[in-house]
């Protein structure tokens, strides 16, 4: 057995000479405890938050997009994007052109992105399921000479439209082609209308549902005139594909005339801030666990004092002088080691309080927000990190006042 180990295993669970000693060991514990927890509570959440926007995504993102890495359009008969769809482990692919455009109902208007669709876009990406107010209803977006548009439950507030609006929402985009002429501005617009299905769909996030209207391919091609174009082509693979390994195989056929991203990739700029908030979050709480590890240094201080001589004896029995410094060492990363212990164990509870009970809610107004209350997701990596995070910090910090306080007060 490791000598130093054994005898800083019996100094911590041993009554000492001063009462006060055991009380401060105990507060050491509980404050290490307290930040390991925190950082388990913490981290959680934001993984929580993290796979509640990645459910909305799902909801409305195809699972591999590919576009054109110059220029808004690509011909839809490029032989990258036939080879591309034409892959054995796509299961759904669907062409599909989108670009701005202006929004007219009535007195109001408002700026909106054109979504054109195939009819298989249900398949691709479950639309249905987030229709309002018959979800999981399938919806025509074309029928004959007549199109309809599915805008955003924001954007349908905005324009004042609702679930269903009787007439026409007018649609407008600049002509592609030829010079403006001033004395007739509205010619430089080519001008179209939607009807309604009597539905708005609701991703829950602003960037669709204020600003998006889905509509059929076939009126977003007339109205930007990309007749035979395609923004982008979005895929769903065969369930049990190896996603990463097609994913690998597109971009190859892709090479560096197109973009090939996941749900991830296509929201990249939500997800790299939430990220950022994360490690911003889990470093300010480290410092956090530093302050409380300097608890662990008043613990071992008085313990040193307390045990002189003890020292003297473990010397006459042949103890060199870096054993008991060992001894000490051992003694403040147990402290360490059994504050964070205690406090993944806590903050997992209260993790599966969270997730079961939903006890800290978001707000007391009913439907005010997406969640009732804040979501909690626990992912293994953190913990360990956690983990190895709280272990690292409280090695180091007692490491420089263990040595200093061998020379200054045992005279090592």
């Amino acid at each position: 057995m490791n000598f130093p180990f054994y005898i800083a295993r019996r100094y911590l669970f041993s009554k000492k000479s001063t009462h006060a000693i055991n009380l401060i060991s105990a507060v050491s514990v509980v404050g290490v405890a307290t930040a390991t927890m925190a950082l388990v509570v913490t981290l959680s959440v934001f993984n929580g938050f993290h796979d509640l926007v990645a459910s909305f995504f799902t909801s409305f993102d195809p699972q591999i997009k590919v576009m054109p890495v110059k220029g808004k359009t690509a011909p839809a008969d490029d032989p990258v994007l036939v080879a591309i769809k034409n892959l054995p482990e796509v299961d759904v692919a669907m062409e599909s052109v989108e670009d701005q455009a202006l929004a007219i109902y009535r007195d109001r208007q408002s700026m909106v992105v054109i979504k054109g669709v195939e009819d298989s876009f249900d398949q691709l990406t479950h639309f249905g399921e987030i229709l309002y107010p018959d979800a999981g209803k399938e919806v025509d977006l074309h029928a004959g000479n007549l199109e309809y548009g599915v805008p955003g439950i924001r954007l349908a507030q905005m324009l004042g439209i609702g679930a269903y609006w009787p007439g026409y929402l007018h649609i407008y985009a600049p002509e592609r082609e030829g010079q403006l002429d001033m004395t007739d501005p509205e010619s430089a617009f080519v001008a179209d209308s939607v009807l309604s299905v009597g539905e708005v769909f609701n991703v829950s996030q602003s960037k669709y549902d204020r600003n998006y209207i889905v509509t059929s391919i076939a009126f977003a091609r007339n109205l930007f005139g990309q007749q035979g174009m395609v923004s982008s082509l979005e895929l769903r693979l065969k369930p049990g594909s190896n996603f990463d390994a097609v994913k690998k195989k597109m971009r190859e056929i892709a090479g560096e005339k197109y973009k090939v991203l996941d749900r991830y990739e296509q929201q990249a700029d939500t997800y790299k801030i939430m990220k950022i908030e994360k490690l911003i979050a889990y470093v300010f709480l480290t410092f956090i666990l530093m302050v409380a590890c300097f608890n662990i240094i008043g613990s071992l201080s008085m313990l040193i004092i307390d045990k002189k001589d003890d020292v003297i004896t473990l010397r006459n029995l042949g103890a060199s002088n870096k054993q008991i410094s060992s001894i000490f060492m051992f003694e403040g990363r147990m402290i360490a080691a059994a504050g964070a212990v205690l406090g993944i164990i806590l903050g997992l509870l209260l993790c599966w309080i969270q997730q079961t009970f939903g006890v800290v809610s978001l707000g007391r107004s009913s439907g005010a927000f997406v969640v009732d209350a804040y979501p909690v997701s626990v992912h293994f990596w953190d913990i360990i990190l956690v983990f190895v995070t709280v272990i690292a910090v409280g090695w180091i910090a007692v490491w420089y006042p263990v040595r200093h306080l061998s020379k200054r007060l045992l005279g090592d």
